[in-house]
């Protein structure tokens, strides 16, 4: 599954359930599915590059697709290519639920914290729109 397929689930389900996101919560959501999958699966819910961005991981293509809402909710739903299998929607969708009522600011800081894997990317700007690489992103608490 592509990270712009999943995104759009992603999307489709919030405004479905009357809780749209902002394409920065989207961002912080697609890092903590790519990270629980890495922890608990050992393998990559989607290969698209997750970069170290000023504000926190980012999924570049992702990004330039939903930045025409700005920082407002994204209040489309979208159609996407190949549904999840229920192992990967019990997964997606318990983040989802979990983080999406989470103010976008408090996701931010939490990616940002000292030694995690964005932090050792980002390089205090030195890193800006770096690859974060998987190791890091598996081995981060």
């Amino acid at each position: 599954m592509t990270a712009l397929d999943l995104s759009k689930y992603i999307v489709s389900k919030c405004v479905n359930d009357g809780c749209p996101i902002s394409n920065l919560q989207l961002q912080k959501i697609l890092y903590y599915i790519q990270k629980e999958c890495l922890q608990t699966r050992n393998e990559v819910m989607f290969f698209d590059d997750i970069e170290a961005w000023q504000f926190g991981p980012v999924v570049p293509n992702v990004y330039y697709y939903f930045c025409g809402f700005g920082a407002m909710p994204i209040s489309s739903s979208f159609s996407y290519g190949t549904p999840l299998s229920d192992k990967d929607s019990a997964i997606v969708d318990n983040i989802v639920k979990n983080k999406r009522t989470l103010d976008p600011w408090d996701m931010v800081n939490e990616t940002h914290k000292r030694g995690g894997a964005w932090d050792k990317t980002y390089k205090d700007g030195n890193g800006n729109r770096c690859t974060i690489p998987i190791e890091l992103i598996k081995a981060e608490r």
